[in-house]
């Protein structure tokens, strides 16, 4: 029994460690220190404490001089610790960072740990440095450079703009019957089917499917989106080309809006998103007749997330499409439950960005707004 370090405690300090065990939530090390001093006040030895609680003769002894020397509350807490010294020194880490955001070496795509701590032993008088210490390092500096982000930077010139706000201003009008607000945009989906049967789900077992899969060809989604109404409508076909947007167009005003007098169509800069798309595949006069009751407004190029069937593609594919999916019959039975699902809820888009906001946002592409103006707007 160490007789240096004898913990008395008095009742006051008796009831403050009684209540951090009763807690339950205190940290493990804290209780373990309360345990000790309990014990301790006790009477027991270092060796009957350290062997009933798990812990070292060595922690016990520590914990009782803290006690003795600086009172119960610096025995509970955690004494400071001076670590290792750090391998790399302040230009060193610099060195690694500006390494990282260099180009990696000839034949590889990209820097990874062990490159980037074989390049600073190069320049460095270090005969070696670990992976740890390369991560522990590009970790403080919030550095991953083998990550990569791919988007598409659009140029924010007037044409942009007025793309922009012409479809802003379409969102922002109230709802009419007779002036409908429809997104548009399609979607390619691979058929697949299960090369075996999949085991399902069991107690305490997840759900198995085979990683290999047989390729049955690809299909496409034609996606209509009315935010107004919370309806959206899914066409299954084969292809997306010009012929199939114009059938689209032809269905929307005789089938999806016969009583509509103009029907605004948003959609994206593809190839066949086109009027002329409608005279190529429909009798002149047909075509006309369908463009005469509806007015197409396109999205900037790089701009698809201003079009809001771009949202709802997301949650069809999130909530039906994220499976194996055999055939395009199987396709369109699904999609038309999921679609009909949806329509019964009105589920819809609660879209907050408006041509005032994207005057704050992009003051910079606006020449006749000052900054200073749209960040005392904002």
């Amino acid at each position: 029994m160490n007789i240096r370090y004898r913990v008395k405690l008095d009742d006051e300090e008796r009831a403050l460690l009684s209540e951090l065990l009763s807690r339950g939530h205190a940290p493990v090390r804290r209780v373990k220190r309360a345990q000790i001093l309990l014990a301790a006040d006790r009477g027991l030895t270092d060796e009957t404490i350290a062997s009933s609680l798990g812990v070292g003769t060595a922690t016990v002894s520590r914990t009782k001089r803290r006690c003795v020397e600086a009172g119960v509350e610096a025995a509970l807490s955690e004494a400071p610790r001076v670590g290792a010294m750090r391998k790399l020194s302040g230009a060193q880490q610099a060195l690694l960072v500006a390494t990282a955001c260099t180009n990696p070496p000839a034949g590889r795509a990209r820097w990874t740990l062990e490159l980037l701590a074989g390049r600073l032993v190069a320049l460095t008088t270090h005969t070696s440095l670990s992976r740890e210490t390369v991560r522990r390092c590009l970790h403080e500096q919030d550095l991953k450079p083998w990550l990569r982000k791919m988007w598409c930077i659009p140029t924010l010139d007037a044409h942009y703009i007025a793309r922009m706000e012409d479809v802003l201003e379409l969102y922002a009008q109230p709802p009419d019957d007779d002036c409908p607000v429809v997104c548009f945009d399609e979607a390619p989906v691979q058929l697949v089917a299960e090369s075996r049967t999949p085991v399902p789900v069991a107690r305490g077992r997840a759900a198995r499917i085979d990683y290999e899969y047989e390729r049955r060809g690809t299909a496409n989604l034609f996606v209509h989106f009315d935010p107004a109404r919370g309806w959206r409508h899914v066409k299954v076909t084969q292809a997306r080309a010009g012929s199939d947007f114009a059938q689209c167009m032809r269905e929307l005003v005789d089938v999806h809006y016969p009583r509509a007098r103009t029907i605004h169509v948003v959609l994206d800069n593809l190839s066949t998103h086109s009027e002329a798309a409608l005279y190529q595949c429909l009798p002149p006069a047909e075509a006309r007749r369908v463009l005469r009751r509806i007015e197409l407004h396109y999205t900037p190029k790089h701009a698809s997330w201003l079009n809001q069937v771009e949202i709802e593609i997301g949650v069809l594919r999130q909530q039906c499409l994220d499976r194996r999916i055999a055939t395009r019959e199987m396709l369109n039975a699904e999609v038309q439950t999921w679609a009909k699902a949806r329509n019964a809820e009105r589920a819809t888009i609660r879209w907050y960005f408006t041509c005032e906001r994207a005057r704050q946002k992009m003051a910079h592409a606006y020449p006749d707004i000052p900054a200073t103006s749209a960040a005392r707007a904002a």
